[in-house]
């Protein structure tokens, strides 16, 4: 392949191109010893730059689910029976989207919905007990007018993401067990919103009355116990004695969590987390990059492996309510300037798609690839300076442009790509001022609205609906372009509020045609990333997330082979 000089400057020095998910000897999770109670989890989350943005749901931080859904427990979970590793069809990788098929009552025995009034009847778990916190709560049974409590403060936060609930009239305690949710128009995504979404966990009362933002305060229904935590370093969560839930093993019925305890480590610095996965100091690793899977193979020879497309968009957001990225000709140039295919081959190395968002390929029934869209949209991914050019003198800007863009610097990937996307902006005379920023300081910009007119920024595709309302609904907080398209607004609507599947399915595809040809982001290569875990880590096979981000009732039912690991020499 002839690289351009972006690339033959700029070229990555990893080794050879890697071999297909097929070939990488991923080992089934199903163990053939007896599972094992006790030991310790020690893990590098997918997450592991970013400690808890905060300990309260009602707070609406994107990451809670990561952090505290170890210790609450929501409506709805992934029925992980449903896994490809226990001979499922699901893999449980999508950041926020479980099929209808693939869900399971959580603190939900089973609901049901209804007509006049609209509604859904909820029936609680029997046998779920919140555990004695000292200070904060004596032991007690978990009721219906916890539920009620728990969600109706998530629909009243002063935090709470607009529109996300208007839907919802109330939510009442219609019985010691019956939990009712009224609705004033149908949502097809209210097992999301409401049952296993980012903040749908369930707590009592006396957690919010002592403080429930201070984390030595949590306590839930969940599998662990949060027991310690130091900001930037790591948190310690418990074995929940009090824990409700069971699997069966060949045939066996066991408590859960089998581990005693599991640590997550906030490590920034990505040579140190992959110098703790190699040294058998950490047992899982959730997020590799392609580029460090030949050299952790070759060192660390016994880890075992997972290939997933990313469950996130990449994307450089252009703020379509400022000159000159409120023109699409503009933004359709900003896409057609970057030889996208170049960077999946040369960055990536192959690990990477063109098309991954809105809808993403595991949006089985839904997703439309690249060869089956339009014209105008297929034109957002064709490398074309000189067609970019064109569109900027049409739009008044023969001679290009400058403008801001920020990036996170705790993002290594988006550290070396930005630069790439400089270079090719220059070449149809765009100069792009690339401005590195904390976390902290991007999440900050973007809810007050003050972020730079371009954002490079990973984005989580939730769902199928989440997606196309989360990025590109006018007052919705990561719709980092600000794209305003009261058009689009009302078709999406529909949508949501359609029942027949194949129906909505027809119209999300309409919407992502809209949005591509649009152009209120560059779109970028979608990569492919990797997770690592040792062999002493068993009934595990790489499952990301059980409910929105939440790894927590995944990690329950690991447990640790201690002989093997001693035998291995760690």
């Amino acid at each position: 392949m002839t690289l351009s000089p972006i690339f033959r400057v700029r070229r990555l020095c990893t080794a050879g191109t890697l071999a297909l998910a097929a070939a990488l000897g991923v080992a089934s999770a199903q163990a053939a010893e007896a599972p094992r109670h006790g030991g310790r989890l020690e893990i590098i989350n997918y997450y592991s730059q970013l400690s808890a943005l905060s300990w309260d749901p009602a707070d609406f931080a994107w990451k809670i689910n990561e952090d505290a859904g170890h210790i609450y427990d929501s409506l709805i979970v992934g029925d992980l029976d449903q896994a490809q590793s226990r001979g499922g069809k699901f893999n449980f990788e999508p950041d926020a989207w479980l099929a209808p098929e693939a869900q399971r009552g959580d603190l939900a025995e089973s609901w049901e919905v209804k007509d006049d009034p609209l509604r859904v009847e909820i029936k609680l778990r029997e046998g779920v007990k919140f555990p004695a916190k000292e200070g904060v709560m004596q032991a007690r049974d978990l009721t219906a007018e916890d539920v009620a409590y728990s969600l109706n403060r998530m629909l009243k936060s002063p935090r709470a993401i607009p529109r996300f609930y208007d839907f919802v009239d109330r939510v009442e305690a219609s019985g010691p067990r019956e939990v009712t949710i009224f609705m004033s128009r149908y949502d097809s995504d209210w097992p999301y919103l409401l049952g296993y979404g980012y903040y749908t966990q369930i707590y009592p009362k006396e957690v919010v009355d002592k403080g429930i933002n201070d984390w030595r305060n949590a306590n839930g229904s969940g599998p662990f116990k949060l027991t310690a935590y130091t900001q930037g370093n790591s948190a310690t969560y418990e074995r929940n004695p009090e824990y409700w839930d069971k699997t069966t093993i060949d045939g066996k019925e066991y408590p859960l969590p089998f581990v005693d305890a599991l640590t997550y480590r906030t490590v920034v610095d990505e040579s140190t987390r992959l110098s703790l996965l190699r040294t058998g100091r950490v047992d899982i690793m959730e997020n590799i990059r392609w580029n460090s899977v030949e050299e952790l193979k070759k060192s660390a020879p016994d880890l075992q492996w997972r290939r997933a497309l990313m469950h996130a968009g990449n994307l450089l957001a252009l703020r379509n309510d400022v000159k000159p990225f409120d023109d699409v000709r503009v933004r359709r140039a900003m896409n057609m300037a970057v030889n996208k295919q170049e960077i999946i081959d040369a960055l990536y190395e192959g690990n990477a798609e063109l098309l991954a968002f809105p809808l993403h390929p595991d949006y089985l029934g839904i997703y439309q690839p690249l060869e089956e869209m339009p014209d105008d949209v297929k034109q957002v991914f064709t490398y074309d300076p000189e067609g970019a050019k064109k569109l900027l003198a049409e739009a008044g800007y023969p001679k290009g442009f400058k403008f801001q863009a920020q990036v996170c610097a705790c993002n290594p990937n988006f550290m070396e790509l930005m630069p790439l996307l400089a270079a090719y902006y220059e070449q149809i005379g765009v100069t792009m001022e690339i401005v590195p920023m904390e976390y902290a300081a991007i999440f900050s910009s973007m809810n007050s609205r003050k972020h730079l007119p371009g954002y490079i920024m990973q984005k989580g595709l939730s769902n199928p609906v989440a997606a196309l309302r989360n990025s590109y609904t006018k007052d919705d907080p990561w719709n980092t372009p600000l794209y305003d398209n009261p058009e689009f607004e009302q078709r999406l609507q529909t949508a949501m509020a359609e029942r027949d599947d194949a129906k909505r399915a027809e119209i999300l595809r309409e919407l992502t045609r809209t949005v591509l040809a649009d152009a209120p982001f560059v779109y970028l290569p979608t990569p492919y990333v990797y997770r690592a875990w040792w062999p002493w880590v068993k009934n595990y096979d790489g499952e990301l997330f059980a409910g929105a981000i939440r790894p927590g009732p995944i990690y329950a039912r690991i447990w640790i082979d201690q002989d093997l690991k001693k035998t291995m020499g760690y």
